[in-house]
């Protein structure tokens, strides 16, 4: 089977988790050391995470939900659950 699209990799989710992390904390004109404050974490941590180096799922969890994307984030995954749980007819 020969798909039209290139598949997505890893590397390249971190890369614009990073990108849209960078965005969002410029819209909202905070520095990486104001975010890394409000969310509880190391400056160097948001500095990582922008840059796409391995963050860590409560680290993009706590982003998410600083900037009010949380909610959408957990209603793709229950979708996600729901299309993808077939109970059984036995």
């Amino acid at each position: 089977m020969h798909f039209m699209f290139e598949a997505v990799g890893i590397k390249s989710v971190k890369e614009k988790i990073g990108v849209l992390v960078k965005a969002l904390r410029s819209r909202d004109g905070l520095t990486q050391e104001q975010l890394a404050e409000q969310l509880n974490v190391s400056r160097i941590t948001i500095q990582n995470l922008e840059a796409g180096k391995n963050p860590t799922i409560d680290t993009v969890l706590k982003v998410l939900q600083h900037f009010d994307l949380l909610a959408g984030f957990d209603n793709y995954i229950g979708g996600e659950i729901d299309n993808n749980s077939h109970e059984s007819l036995y």
